[in-house]
Formats: structure tokens, C-alpha cells, sequence
């Protein structure tokens, strides 16, 4: 593979033709050949616009099939794709628009007033809109463009997007992603999971992260098989679809609650081959439960921003309940002493530490964080705590730093605890994941009032909404007079954990 990744896909994308790429419940429908001759007009749109070989196109659409794409008309044009949450406030889009320096900003044509106005002030020199139905300003300078059939040359080192994650502490970091790291994953997870022309995906995930985009979608592509397009996950829908499927990704919220419905038989899901969670530590009470239910034993497997996918249970063999796998094909990993780097004993627990194709080159224009966590030998820190068993598989045990995982999003409590500070009245914030039997963990605010404030849950959340995401909100905000810390001044989180342990049962 050259790991142009654009030029891989349309050569499958050619291949396969009038077979199905994407479909929807509405009957909008691309076959392959159809969303390839699309991403040559909408490339068309994007020259138009200004965007050459390396410029970033930052996107924060609702997800559709023009969406997908976009994304593949960005890399047909040589550019670096910027995928954002479609929960991020203005304040946060300033940020991204302002690090990241776009060329073009794609926005809800609800939102273009708002989002043309950051732009100016971010130095961001055009802004177009992407509707749900294939509307909006992108789609009229894409009938008006003349098709770029071309497919710009580039390199495997050359960016093909930007991920934007965060530390537990500071402003997010942009994950810096190349054709070979997109390219090589997508093989690894095509072979390893044995998708086909065959395949028909259930895609009921969100697009502006790995898992929705570039697990997903590449695979798909790769594969040159087909998926269905879903807004959301929603369970009556899941089941209508289940018997026209063959695959289903979804992150453990997704298997909670399919699992608290009686219409999940082994009848329903007779024609899946193949169950895939991801994002959030998955329960070995759900796992068993699942396979105890359908006959399936759902596959989980471990990535991140960074590395995109890096273990996964095996497909034939045991998967094994609260356990992520092995190394996929061409990923290393050791497991370390979180100080000095040296490998610890099998069976003991260590910092995570993977080296391969997948993982990404650095950090956007930060290369002190680079250098902190992407060591000169190549192996990536992942900050996660895990260990491996005497069969080889890999557990994460634990985070190294306080990230609260929350319905398959990453939740940093440094960012949440900033904006509560804000608020008149409290004195200090500690923010915490809690174990929930729906999200995995629930965001959870411990608030130190100060002396005679009047402050209660409600003003708490009343003040955080629109200031911040909605799955980074507080799904409770608790009150206490101290928070716990050590001798050297530090919050003990875990103590507050072990508290609340107990609140969302």
C-alpha cells in the first residue's frame, strides 16, 4: 500500500461500483461509484474555496452522508481533516479555529451568524455551511464547481487529519494523524476482524471521533463493504435493523441498553457475525450477560486519539470478558515503570507504552508535550494503567491521570473544575467519574462553597449550561465543607470516588 490513503480508497471505491457505500433509514443512498464521483465535485467546491495540499478543513456538522464525504473530498485535495464535536460551544470553536488556523470552517447552517463571526476573530478566511439533508452553502459552490478529478499526491507522513484531544490538565491538543497512520490501522482491523465485500455495518455513532470516523468509516472503505447510516443510537431502530446487518460498533452504553430490552434474542441478531465496543471499559457482567442472551460474545478492543486502534480480542478465539486483547497486527506494546521507562514483570501493573504504524507523529505545534509522551525510541505513553495476563492479553487497570470516560466521550475534570471555579460563591471544585449503569462513569462536581454562599445543584448546572458541552455537564454536583488532600496539597480523588461510589445505584 502507498498509504496515499485517499488514492487506496477509490481504487476499492471503483472496484466495487454499483454496490452500496451509505445508506440511510430515509432511503438517501450512495454506491460507491456515486460517492466517489462526489467527492470529485465537492473536491471541486473545496479548490474553489482555497484549500491546498496541507490546509486544514475544520468541520462541526451533523452527521450525514455528505459528511463522509467531505472528509474524503479533504483528503482527495491533499488537505488535513479537522473533525469537531457538534456539542462544542462557541468559546471552544474560538479556541480550535484559533490553534488550528483553518482554511475553511464548515459549520450547521443554524449556526453560520455565530460561526462567521468567530472565524473573523480567529483569521479564518471562509466559512460554509453542511445541512443533515445535503443542504446548505457547501453543496451550491459544489454545484457551481467544476469537478476536481484529480487526486493530490501525497506522502505516508503527510497529515490527514487532526484529532483534537486533551491532557487532565490545559487546552485540548491536536492529535496529528498521517496517511500511513489512517492507512495501516484500517488493513490491521480489516484483516483481523475479517470484514468483506459482504459486510454491512450499523453505524450509529458519532463521526467526529476515532472510533465513528476513522475506525468506522475506513473500514468500510477499505473493506468495500457497506454501511447504514444512522443519526444516533436508538434502540427500536437498532432492532428493526439488526437482521438486515452483519456488523454493529458501538461503545458499552450501547450494549446496556439493548441488553435491558427483551426484543434482544438470538433470533434478532441470527445474521450479525460480529459485536465490536469500544471507547469506554466495557463490564465483564455485560459482556457475559450479552453472550448469555444472543449466542454473541461482544469484541472489545482498545484505541485512542492518538493511536487509533491498538488491541482488539482476537475473531476466532477466546474474547475474553474485561479484557482488551492483544497487539493487532504491527503494534508493539510494553508495559512500564511510569518513572524510568524499564519493562515490569508479566502480571504486574504499569504504564501502557505502543509503538507502531498506527500511532500518531505529535502533537499540533506543541512539541514540548510531544516530546513528553512520544518517546525517541517511538513508543507512545498512553498514560493508561494496565497489565498482562499469563495468556497474554492486556487489561487497563486504570487511568494514570483523572479522565472520566462518559458514555464512550473522554470527560477532563481540569476543564470542568475551571468554569465551576468561575461561579460566584465557590470556593474550589473537584470533578470526578463515577461508576453509572447507563455512561460507564457520570461526570460528578464536589463543590467547596464559600463561607454564607447560596448555592445549590441547580444554580451549579444553571451556570454550566451553554458554557460547556452537554456530555461534559455534571450529572450531579454534590456539596461539601473540605475536599480530601494529601500532605503535599493534593486532592485525593480516589477518596472522593470511594465516597460517592454509590450514587447513581
Amino acid at each position: 500500500m502507498n498509504h496515499n490513503l485517499f488514492a487506496t480508497f477509490a481504487r476499492r471505491m471503483q472496484a466495487r461500483g454499483d454496490a452500496d457505500f451509505i445508506t440511510t433509514r430515509e432511503g438517501h443512498a450512495y454506491s460507491h461509484a456515486e460517492a466517489l464521483a462526489a467527492t470529485a465535485r465537492l473536491a471541486g467546491a473545496l479548490t474553489e474555496l482555497g484549500v491546498t495540499p496541507g490546509d486544514r478543513v475544520a468541520v462541526q456538522t451533523d452527521k450525514s452522508p455528505e459528511a463522509i464525504l467531505l472528509y474524503l473530498a479533504t483528503l482527495r485535495v491533499g488537505g488535513v481533516y479537522l473533525p469537531l464535536n457538534t456539542g462544542y460551544t462557541g468559546d471552544e470553536i474560538r479556541y480550535f479555529l484559533g490553534d488550528a488556523e483553518p482554511a475553511l470552517f464548515v459549520c450547521r447552517p443554524g449556526n453560520v451568524e455565530e460561526a462567521r463571526k468567530i472565524a473573523t476573530e480567529s483569521g479564518c478566511p471562509a466559512v460554509e455551511t453542511l445541512g443533515k439533508a445535503a443542504d446548505g452553502s457547501l453543496m451550491e459552490v459544489t454545484e457551481q464547481a467544476a469537478p476536481h478529478d484529480d487526486i493530490a499526491p501525497r506522502e505516508p507522513d503527510d497529515l490527514a487529519a487532526i484529532l483534537y484531544t486533551s491532557g487532565t490538565t490545559g487546552r485540548s491538543k491536536g492529535a496529528m494523524l498521517t496517511h500511513r497512520n489512517l492507512g495501516s490501522n484500517a488493513e490491521a482491523l480489516v484483516a483481523f476482524w475479517h470484514f468483506s465485500e459482504d459486510d454491512r455495518l450499523i453505524h450509529a455513532l458519532p463521526i467526529f471521533h476515532t472510533h465513528g470516523l476513522f475506525v468506522a468509516c475506513n473500514v468500510t472503505l477499505m473493506a468495500g463493504s457497506s454501511m447504514l447510516f444512522l443519526p444516533r443510537f436508538d434502540a427500536d431502530v437498532i432492532f428493526e435493523e439488526l437482521p438486515r446487518g452483519t456488523v454493529m460498533m458501538g461503545v458499552p452504553t450501547f450494549y446496556t441498553r439493548l441488553l435491558q430490552d427483551d426484543r434482544l434474542t438470538p433470533e434478532v441478531t441470527a445474521n450479525m457475525r460480529l459485536f465490536v465496543s469500544g471507547s469506554a471499559p466495557l463490564t465483564a457482567e455485560t459482556h457475559q450477560a450479552f453472550e448469555h442472551k444472543t449466542g454473541h460474545a461482544i469484541l472489545e478492543r482498545y484505541g485512542m486519539t492518538e493511536t487509533n486502534m491498538n488491541t482488539s480480542n482476537p475473531y476466532d478465539g477466546e474474547r475474553r470478558a474485561g479484557t482488551v486483547g492483544v497487539p493487532l497486527p504491527g503494534v508493539e506494546f510494553r508495559i512500564t515503570d511510569r518513572e524510568t521507562h524499564e519493562p515490569v514483570p508479566q502480571g504486574e501493573i504499569g504504564m501502557l507504552e505502543v509503538r507502531g504504524p498506527n500511532v500518531f507523529i505529535g502533537y499540533w505545534r506543541m512539541p514540548e508535550k510531544t516530546r513528553e509522551e512520544l518517546l525517541e525510541d517511538g513508543f507512545f505513553v498512553t498514560g493508561d494503567l494496565a497489565m498482562v495476563d499469563e495468556r497474554g492479553y492486556v487489561h487497563i487497570v486504570g487511568r494514570d491521570k483523572d479522565l472520566v470516560i462518559s458514555g464512550g466521550y473522554n470527560v477532563y475534570p481540569k476543564e470542568i473544575e475551571q468554569v465551576i471555579d468561575e461561579l460566584d460563591g465557590v470556593f474550589e471544585s473537584a470533578v470526578i467519574g463515577v461508576t453509572h449503569p447507563d455512561f460507564g462513569e457520570g461526570v460528578t462536581a464536589v463543590v467547596v462553597p464559600k463561607e454564607g454562599a447560596d448555592l445549590d445543584e441547580a444554580k451549579v448546572l444553571g451556570f454550566l449550561d451553554g458554557k460547556l458541552a452537554r456530555y461534559k455537564q455534571p450529572k450531579r454536583v454534590l456539596f461539601t465543607d473540605t475536599l480530601p488532600r494529601n500532605t503535599m496539597g493534593k486532592v485525593q480523588k480516589n477518596q472522593l470516588r470511594e465516597q460517592f461510589k454509590d450514587i447513581y445505584r
